[in-house]
């Protein structure tokens, strides 16, 4: 299945994300929107992604370029942890271990299935630095191997003026917690 957005909506949602890439200048210093849109233009199957991200509630926006690849990174700018991507434990794995109350689906299986990354902890913090987000909720973040191997995943949030990560069972799930991505254009 081909992952595009109809072209009589693509101009509509570009047009909602230079909305959103003009009123936040602090999020994307040194990026033009018309290089932006260029990229989004020629990669179809991203804005397709985006249009996804902004489905569950994430409000994506460039946040930078990776400057080794030049690419374009979004992330999801909501300032609490997107509402159509909450109640989910951490991966496939979790999901498979609850006996009873399994939750919807999980944070790993979601993004795989929208085309995005769930945020490393490096990219929480960097995130963090552009505004408080996930300061009435958490977000899930890549765990290490080894955590992950023991039963653990963490997840972070911002609370007193600062970031916090903390760790959990994988499978659990709560209403206040999601997950934040990362797209690469």
């Amino acid at each position: 299945m081909k992952k595009e957005l109809p072209k009589k909506e693509r101009g509509a949602f570009l047009n909602v994300l230079q909305e959103r890439f003009d009123k936040n200048p602090q999020r994307h210093q040194g990026i033009e929107w018309a290089a932006v849109r260029q990229r989004l233009e020629a990669r179809p199957d991203r804005l397709w992604t985006l249009a996804e991200m902004e489905r569950t509630g994430g409000e994506p926006d460039v946040t930078g370029r990776d400057e080794a690849t030049g690419e374009i990174l979004f992330c999801d700018c909501s300032p609490e942890s997107p509402k159509g991507r909450r109640s989910l434990c951490y991966d496939r794995a979790a999901l498979d271990a609850r006996k009873e109350h399994k939750p919807a689906g999980s944070a790993l299986d979601l993004a795989a299935g929208m085309g995005v990354e769930v945020l490393s902890e490096a990219q929480y913090l960097a995130l963090q630095q552009l505004g408080p987000f996930d300061t009435k909720t958490s977000s899930w973040v890549l765990t290490p191997p080894g955590m992950r191997k023991l039963g653990g995943a963490l997840f972070g949030d911002s609370r007193y003026g600062r970031v916090f990560f903390y760790h959990n069972g994988a499978e659990s799930y709560y209403s206040s917690r999601g997950f934040r991505a990362c797209l690469r254009v």
